[in-house]
């Protein structure tokens, strides 16, 4: 028992604490589960229900500190972040995200059912209490993919108590073996995860409490934070096709929508085993999204200008406004003349200061990137 009301696969919330934010992936995301299509349907014991669920390539996401299946790693974690989670808010820092990165947290499984902002439903997050029933708690659980682009079918420890749906106005009890994936807080106080106190999430949806994207104005780095080090986690992650990874994901990762996660797996691609420690503390400082890059001045190499040029291209097509289109920044270039549309943000004297350069529209900007070799 993780908790007094259910063991792990109970998928109990206390505390917004419980939750534990990590970022990497990939990782699958079963919090709708249930009736057709996304199906829940128990096994013939009843103990299990396989879960169809999406398969996230690379993104923010949360793990429940009360329902990590694996109790090695449930260990650990308590040791290192406390029973509530309270000791590791920041991303990252609990052990169990390394371990679901790192694809150890079981081995053989294509996925780890996580909690993620992603596929938000039209209808948005919602709740709906729920009396004493079977329900799939889907939470750290093992996914395997199917043959089916992006979805992974998830095994669920069931569990027989009350719980909660995250949609409005459903009904409880499904038909034909069909089970929802579901969590429960006997505080009624929401299974999602909550932005800090005055805070926000960076690399979620600025409408359920994520970060922003940067304006055109594009804010200086805080004082606490080493741009040096932020540029070298942006460089030296690179694939086999000499791009950095971190331009490509930063481009397409905060606009992006369910229609283009095949979109966002490849442009977040090497990402999982690359560091970014500076890049996630720069983010959560300032409070915002995909913007650590402009904000130091960061500038990619020719073959990522090319790519994040292309991936904006593709995003509009998929109906999806890219983040050059919303503020100018990382827009890429179709053929390469030496200047970076990766960053607004330059290296500033001799000091390693950084300052910010005089903002010009979208359109100026463009034109000057091609016109002169910026350093």
């Amino acid at each position: 028992m993780t908790t007094d009301f259910g063991p792990a696969y109970a998928d109990i919330l206390l505390e917004p604490t419980n939750f534990l934010p990590c970022q990497g992936g990939p990782f699958a995301l079963c919090y709708y589960s249930g009736p057709d299509p996304e199906s829940c349907v128990l096994t013939g014991d009843g103990t299990f229900a396989n879960c169809k669920c999406f398969e996230i390539a690379y993104g923010k996401y949360f793990v429940d500190i009360n329902a990590i299946l694996d109790l090695n790693e449930y260990l650990e974690t308590v040791d290192a972040c406390g029973a509530d989670g309270s000791g590791c808010q920041a991303t990252n820092s609990a052990p169990v995200c390394a371990s679901i990165n790192g694809g150890n947290f079981i081995p053989g499984s294509d996925a780890i059912s996580v909690f993620s902002f992603d596929c938000v439903p039209e209808e948005g997050i919602g709740e709906t209490n729920c009396a004493q029933s079977l329900y799939a708690g889907c939470m750290t659980a093992p996914c395997l993919r199917t043959g089916e682009e992006g979805i992974v079918e998830c095994s669920c420890p069931t569990y027989d108590g009350p719980y909660q749906v995250g949609l409005d106005n459903q009904a409880c009890l499904l038909e034909d073996d069909h089970v929802w994936s579901a969590a429960y807080n006997p505080n009624l106080t929401g299974t999602t995860p909550a932005p800090p106190p005055g805070g926000c999430i960076p690399d979620a949806p600025e409408s359920l409490g994520g970060c922003p994207l940067i304006t055109a104005d594009v804010p200086p780095p805080p004082p606490d934070v080493d741009c040096g080090e932020v540029c070298d986690e942006y460089s030296s992650c690179i694939t086999s096709n000499d791009v950095q990874s971190g331009y490509t994901c930063d481009a397409t990762l905060c606009t992006s929508r369910c229609n283009d996660r095949n979109l966002v797996g490849e442009a977040c691609s090497g990402l999982q085993g690359c560091e970014i420690s500076e890049i996630v503390k720069l983010e959560s400082e300032v409070g915002c999204s995909c913007c650590a890059s402009q904000i130091c001045g960061c500038e990619a190499n020719n073959k990522t200008e090319q790519t994040v040029f292309g991936l904006n291209e593709r995003q509009r097509e998929k109906g999806i406004t890219p983040q050059c289109d919303t503020n100018g920044t990382l827009c890429g270039e179709e053929k390469h003349n030496g200047g970076s549309g990766c960053a607004l943000a330059s290296q500033g004297g001799g000091d390693g200061g950084f300052h910010v350069l005089l903002i010009l529209p979208a359109l100026a900007f463009t034109i000057m990137l091609r016109r002169r070799k910026r350093r």
